[in-house]
């Protein structure tokens, strides 16, 4: 028997893959670099930053907290000579949009109107207080047409959450290295994780040392007993820092959105690389 999962992490699964389409799909590349920005860094850096308008790497690497620092300061304030972020936030969106369109040709618009109805919903009722990227994805104009809503809503829901993952992260005493370290020595590839993220091999191992020194890993590098329940630990935060916007709907229309979500989940997470670092365990979880 397993144990039950989190409504909020459930959903967590469903929406995620939604906004994840933006940095893999081949529109969303194509929408990128048509606004400058060529290099599929160059998109994700400044299509995930500029919401928060022409800044420099020192917020984004706070932000996004799993990135080497070095990785970061090669894409800014770079990216903002090639496309602004006003330039940079249409691109995402058509991008995100024309994706969708794409991938959600066979489902209903009924269904997907339900889907953006009930996220934006939820977009509504979130409190932002102490997580920067949501608040300011929150802030954008909505879009326009159906799949950019649908987009935009799920990634608000998104940041929203990851912003409450890495305020987990920080109180249970980990760095962007050491955070990653541990995901891989829990269920992830470190050959996938690292240098998408930027770390040098030198960065890795000593981050693994000091979690060796803290008990979280073994001497070898696999994770210890204590190290699993610290990991659980913060998921679990991670989850009560999302749950607020969930726990006053009733259940039937949780599960009236999980089920229409699904199917939208499914077309995007099939149209994402078998193996990425976006931290979504596999379909089959």
């Amino acid at each position: 028997m397993t144990d039950p999962v989190h409504p909020a992490r459930a959903l967590w699964w469903l929406f995620e893959p939604v906004h994840a389409i933006t940095y893999f799909a081949p529109e969303a590349r194509a929408a990128f670099e048509a606004a400058g920005l060529r290099g599929g860094w160059r998109g994700y850096f400044a299509g995930r930053a500029a919401p928060l308008g022409p800044v420099d790497a020192p917020p984004v690497v706070a932000a996004f907290f799993g990135f080497a620092p070095g990785m970061v300061e090669r894409a800014l304030p770079d990216v903002w000579k090639r496309a602004d972020p006003e330039t940079t936030l249409s691109a995402r969106v058509a991008g995100a949009s024309a994706t969708l369109e794409r991938l959600l040709e066979h489902i209903g618009r009924e269904q997907i109107e339900l889907v953006t109805d009930r996220l934006e919903q939820a977009v509504s009722r979130l409190d932002c207080a102490g997580r920067v990227l949501a608040a300011a994805n929150a802030a954008l104009p909505r879009p326009a047409g159906l799949h950019g809503r649908l987009w935009q809503a799920a990634t608000v829901m998104r940041e929203h959450r990851g912003d409450g993952h890495v305020g987990a992260l920080v109180a249970a005493g980990l760095d962007g290295c050491e955070a990653l370290v541990v995901r891989c020595a829990l269920d992830a590839r470190r050959e996938a994780i690292q240098p998408m993220r930027g770390w040098t091999d030198e960065e890795w191992d000593a981050a693994t040392a000091r979690l060796a020194e803290r008990g979280w890993l073994t001497g070898r590098g696999t994770i210890t007993e204590s190290g699993r329940l610290r990991h659980q630990a913060l998921e679990a935060a991670t989850d009560l820092a999302a749950a607020r916007v969930w726990q006053d709907q009733p259940r039937a229309e949780l599960d009236r959105l999980a089920a229409a979500l699904k199917p939208i989940a499914a077309l995007c997470r099939a149209a994402l690389p078998p193996v990425n670092p976006i931290g979504l365990p596999e379909p089959t979880a």
